[in-house]
């Protein structure tokens, strides 16, 4: 549904160049709530603005529902008839909601039909149904001023769908609310993904957006996606840095295991599914007769899914625990090796989910 190929955005003012966007590959299926996530300057909204073509690139392209945006004639000031009407179909939802202060609920949701010409009885009916949609019915005769905060992003939501757009973006959009607000938007966000068949793509920093409503992920930093794919995917990945963040497990040394060196195996569990309501650990301790020392754990609901990773350390140098491994593996579970002189956790396991070298 949204596709950015080698994609870059170069800034240039007084003889300088910034480079905000730099070779940027992107994939969004069709559908599926998608989270760009990365620290400040890392080049998430540059990325969100140029998908709209509120920034033109410098280079590449950007393909939304089949149409390369890219190829259409026009700047981001003076867009062409094709790219204003491609515009239609892809809804923006602000930070800073972009409210109108002298217009009430209603007629902030009717300004983007008012715009295309939609004739009055059809504007004002659409605003009713999405007011409807998101929870706002009592309030469309209400300014932003009476609004929260929330409020007043369920009012920018509403108006970002009134054009009836197949691809919705968000950029940091609940970044100025409160934790129980943000997690009311989110779930919104999730709810009409999947009554209106919206494909989502958001931008933020925080990790706990990614994990409450995104199927797929990407990681950005330098203006470079340096990870992405779905989050099952990632979880299973045990050198993923995203799955590491949205399960921080601390650093993992030769220090942190009970007796440093060969008589020690660490091993890191990922469980998803089912699997995180078996007693596994147990399991292992009682068929093998061996004691389990659990360095961390980290379990979450992500996508509808319970997903957790473990970090725990054997008796015994690997050769000695091949068999308990391969029990863990006969289970379902991802299982790596970590090795103690290592200063990352995972970043190179000695084996995967397989038993190849990493």
């Amino acid at each position: 549904m949204i596709t950015t190929k080698d994609l870059t955005k170069v800034y240039r003012s007084r003889g300088r160049e910034v480079t905000a966007l730099d070779g940027v590959d992107l994939h969004v299926r069709e559908g599926e709530v998608f989270g760009v996530v990365g620290t400040s300057g890392a080049g998430k909204s540059t990325l969100i603005r140029c998908v709209n073509m509120l920034e033109r690139p410098t280079s590449g392209s950007v393909t939304v529902d089949g149409l390369e945006l890219t190829a259409l004639p026009g700047s981001e000031h003076r867009p062409g008839r094709e790219l204003r009407e491609a515009r239609r179909r892809i809804g923006m939802v602000f930070q800073h909601f972009n409210l109108l202060s002298s217009r009430t609920v209603q007629e902030n949701v009717e300004l983007p039909l008012e715009i295309i010409g939609a004739d009055r009885h059809d504007r004002r009916r659409r605003a009713a149904e999405l007011l409807d949609l998101v929870g706002l019915g009592e309030k469309a005769r209400s300014y932003p001023s009476q609004l929260s905060g929330g409020q007043k992003q369920r009012v920018g939501i509403a108006r970002a769908l009134a054009a009836e757009p197949r691809v919705l973006l968000s950029d940091e959009a609940t970044s100025a609310l409160d934790p129980e607000t943000t997690r009311q938007i989110l779930a919104l966000l999730r709810d009409l993904n999947r009554q209106l068949g919206l494909t989502v793509l958001l931008i933020t920093h925080e990790m706990d957006v990614i994990k409450s409503v995104c199927d797929s992920a990407a990681l950005m930093k330098g203006g470079r996606v340096v990870e992405s794919g779905a989050l099952t995917d990632l979880l299973a990945d045990g050198r993923s840095r995203l799955a590491r963040d949205l399960f921080p497990l601390g650093d993992f040394a030769a220090g942190t295991a009970s007796s440093a060196g060969r008589d020690r195996t660490v091993l890191e569990i990922t469980f998803q599914g089912d699997a995180p309501a078996q007693p596994f650990v147990s399991q292992l301790a009682r068929t093998y007769q061996i004691d389990i020392n659990i360095l961390g754990a980290a379990v979450e609901t992500i996508a509808g899914r319970m997903v957790g990773r473990m970090r725990v350390e054997l008796p015994g140098g690997h050769p000695d625990n091949v068999v308990p491994i391969g029990y863990l593996r006969e289970q379902g579970l991802q299982v790596d090796v970590l090795d103690p002189a290592r200063p990352h956790p995972g970043a190179d396991p000695v084996t995967s989910a397989n038993g190849a070298a990493a």
